[in-house]
C-alpha cells in the first residue's frame, strides 16, 4: 500500500511539473485572434529573451482636453503578458492635467505617483472614497469602480500604475456621453444638461448633434 501510494504521488508530482513547464507563460501570437481565453501562443522556438521586456512606459502627449499623457503596457503591444492577468500604465499629468471619470470593468486599477501631487478617488452608489498622494503613496481603484485622478500640485505629475488584467477595458464617462452620435436633445433630457452646454461638449469630443 505504501509502494502504491508513493508511487501515485510520484505520478502525480511529475506530472504536475511536466505541466507546469510548458505552461508558466504563453507568449502571444498577435497574427492569431483574439478570444475569449487570449491570444495563442508563439511557438516556444520563437520566443527571446526580448518577448518580456518592454520599452514604451515613457512619457506621453499631454497636448490635449485633459491635459494627460498615457502610456500603457498590455497583451497588444507586450505580448508576455498574455495570460498573466497583469498589465501596466504611466501617466502624465501636467498642471491642472486630470483623468477625467472612468471605469476598468474587467479590471483593479493600483496607481504610485513618483512626482508631484495628484488626488484621485472612485465613487461607489452610496459613497466617496479619495485621497491627495504624494510620491510613495499607493492608491488602489476596485474593478469597476468610477474613479479619477486631478493633478493638485504645482507643475507636472507622474504616476506609474498596475491592472489585473493583461487587455483592461476602459471606458471615459465625457467621451460616452458626448463623442457619440445620441441627439443632443436625448442626453440633455437624460443628464439634467442644458443643450447649449451639451452641444458644446459634443463639439469638443467629437460627438454629432
Amino acid at each position: 500500500m505504501k509502494i502504491t501510494h508513493i508511487l501515485f504521488l510520484f505520478i502525480v508530482f511529475s506530472f504536475t511539473v511536466s505541466y507546469a513547464s510548458i505552461s508558466d507563460f504563453c507568449v502571444a501570437d498577435l497574427k492569431a485572434p483574439n478570444t475569449p481565453s487570449g491570444y495563442a501562443c508563439k511557438p516556444l522556438t520563437s520566443v527571446t529573451s526580448d518577448d518580456f521586456s518592454f520599452h514604451g512606459l515613457v512619457a506621453g502627449n499631454t497636448n490635449n482636453s485633459f491635459k494627460i499623457g498615457v502610456a500603457t503596457a498590455t497583451v497588444t503591444n507586450f505580448p508576455a503578458l498574455n495570460g498573466l492577468g497583469i498589465s501596466a500604465l504611466r501617466i502624465d499629468l501636467d498642471q491642472g492635467g486630470l483623468a477625467p471619470m472612468h471605469t476598468h470593468p474587467d479590471a483593479t486599477e493600483l496607481l504610485s505617483v513618483v512626482k508631484g501631487e495628484i488626488t484621485a478617488g472612485f465613487l461607489t452608489p452610496t459613497s466617496f472614497y479619495s485621497k491627495v498622494l504624494k510620491p510613495g503613496d499607493v492608491f488602489v481603484f476596485p474593478q469597476g469602480m468610477l474613479h479619477f485622478a486631478v493633478n493638485s500640485g504645482k507643475g507636472k505629475a507622474t504616476a506609474f500604475g498596475a491592472f489585473s488584467s493583461e487587455n483592461p477595458t476602459t471606458h471615459i464617462l465625457d467621451v460616452l456621453l458626448f463623442g457619440n452620435k445620441l441627439p443632443s436633445g436625448l442626453v440633455s433630457q437624460t443628464t439634467l444638461l442644458d443643450l447649449s452646454q451639451v452641444k458644446k461638449l459634443k463639439a469638443k469630443f467629437d460627438g454629432s448633434w
